[in-house]
């Protein structure tokens, strides 16, 4: 019988060409904060080129999170600023000093290294739950891409409104008339549109609750230049997951244990 010739596999792309994620994750005290990060340091584990910001919302680096970094088995940078008493009450944004920190170390650390090193930034919010796929997805990202997030803005996903390749609306249950109507985990930004916008920050003046990444985004693209991933954003690769509040109703005011454990 006549052998068939099975054509040799093609080559994978040597990691090294690989651009990388650069994954910025505001963090905070509280009691779930080391099971969230275990859970997300799990996913980064498995993707290929992943370098963790870890920023926390602190005057100074805490020991759970310095002993969870050097354990983590991850590239990870971990920065640390505190958030001014005066932005910490309800219905004002969140992490805008830390998501800045980690804009900030990137383009300082980019600044001494050689121009044209490819990598893509995301913002992944330590409560939310990542498809790996989602990194396939962001890694080809040109400028800024986008896709859909589940789980958001009181509906089951919010997404980007595709036609012929291009975004033209929000399926959104929030606020559609927002110039960006996108979740923070919905969008990845090529590293050198970060470093040729080193002005683009998010903003404290002016900006009203859920107006931070349409604050952010304006300057550094427009609606027609986005480019949708996910399957024409018809896919969901990320969840607002949110954990559950800890009931903590039996725990003693003063500590009773013979031993202290770290949770």
């Amino acid at each position: 019988p006549a052998s068939v010739r099975v054509p040799p596999p093609a080559p994978r792309r040597p990691e090294a060409a690989l651009p990388t994620i650069y994954a910025i994750t505001p963090t905070y005290s509280r009691p779930v904060q080391k099971a969230e990060l275990t859970r997300l340091a799990n996913t980064f584990r498995q993707v290929a080129r992943l370098h963790w910001i870890l920023v926390e919302d602190a005057a100074a680096r805490s020991e759970l999170v310095s002993r969870f970094v050097a354990g983590a088995g991850l590239p990870c940078t971990h920065l640390h600023v505190p958030t001014p008493r005066r932005y910490k009450r309800p219905g004002l944004p969140r992490a805008t000093e830390q998501r800045n920190a980690g804009l900030a170390w990137l383009r300082q650390r980019h600044q001494h290294l050689p121009p044209q090193q490819p990598g893509v930034l995301f913002f992944a919010d330590d409560d939310n739950t990542y498809s790996l796929e989602l990194f396939q997805e962001m890694r080809t990202t040109r400028k800024v891409s986008v896709w859909p997030v589940g789980l958001v803005g009181g509906r089951r996903y919010e997404r980007p409104v595709v036609e012929n390749g291009k975004v033209v609306g929000w399926y959104t249950g929030w606020r559609a008339d927002r110039p960006f109507a996108i979740d923070m985990a919905g969008f990845a930004v090529s590293l050198q549109v970060i470093l040729s916008h080193p002005k683009a920050v998010f903003k404290r003046r002016g900006s009203q609750p859920g107006m931070q990444e349409s604050d952010f985004l304006k300057q550094i693209t427009t609606v027609e230049e986005l480019e949708p991933k996910a399957n024409n954003c018809t896919k969901v690769l990320v969840w607002h997951t949110r954990t559950e509040k800890v009931n903590l109703a039996n725990e003693p005011k003063y500590h009773l244990d013979t031993v202290n454990i770290e949770v």
